[in-house]
């Protein structure tokens, strides 16, 4: 089944109203008739609804179903220093699939690429569209909220909000002898309270300033393997890592 998500809480009479995008989707892309059933995620719940109408909006109604959630039992946020060409959408697609939370683009020390500030929202629109159709098609309840691009001193100031903070670093992948990112996850209780943020680099990784300063704040390296990998592939490698371990 198709599956939407939606804003709005249902009605009285338990009916959603979908409109705009998804709306022409329904009736002219995907051709539906009334008495079909699609998924309507609302509040991180996923509804089984019946359509009822097919005019300029689409109305559906609840059929008392709903379905289990896929979500990650841990909330895992995604910060990377701004990366070069469309790296940020593939990390923005790919996370969300693998069960990203939240992403947080910062502009690190040896980011490139710099935020262009007249074209910033609609940037962030388009990266947050982005994650909404991953989440429709990897069935998720959740759609990853992207934040508009912070300094890393903004991103220094959000470490308290987390339970556990890991850096990925290179300097750790060239250690003769590293602590696997598995044993410090075995150390986290599998609950959704826990909230957990990853950090990551741009081309060229994380500062020594930038590290020395999230270690200071509390932050902890994580290995990833004795292989550098690209800014677009960290995050996807250790998403996958955490996914292995909780779930």
């Amino acid at each position: 089944m198709q599956r939407y998500f939606v804003e709005q809480p249902a009605s009285d009479q338990q009916e959603f109203t979908i409109s705009g995008e998804n709306a022409r989707h329904i009736s002219k892309v995907m051709r539906m008739s009334i008495g079909n059933q699609i998924i309507i995620v609302q509040n991180d719940v996923a509804h089984i609804c019946e359509i009822i109408s097919l005019e300029l909006d689409v109305i559906v109604r609840q059929t008392g179903q709903t379905i289990p959630s896929p979500e990650m039992p841990i909330q895992v946020d995604i910060a990377c220093g701004l990366p070069k060409g469309d790296k940020l959408e593939l990390i923005t697609q790919k996370g969300t699939e693998l069960g990203m939370h939240a992403l947080l683009p910062f502009a690190a020390e040896r980011s490139i690429v710099k935020w262009d500030e007249k074209k910033g929202k609609k940037n962030q629109e388009r990266l947050q569209k982005i994650a909404q159709e991953a989440a429709e098609q990897s069935h998720r309840t959740h759609v990853p909220v992207i934040e508009y691009p912070i300094s890393f001193k903004q991103l220094l100031q959000k470490i308290n909000e987390y339970d556990a903070i890991f850096i990925a670093d290179e300097e750790d992948a060239k250690l003769a002898e590293r602590t696997k990112f598995s044993d410090k996850l075995k150390k986290l209780s599998a609950n959704n309270s826990i909230k957990i943020l990853c950090i990551f680099g741009p081309e060229g990784g994380i500062s020594r300033q930038e590290s020395t300063a999230l270690i200071e704040a509390g932050a902890q390296t994580m290995s990833l393997g004795p292989r550098i990998l690209r800014a677009e592939t960290a995050p996807l490698y250790a998403l996958a890592a955490i996914s292995y371990e909780f779930e």
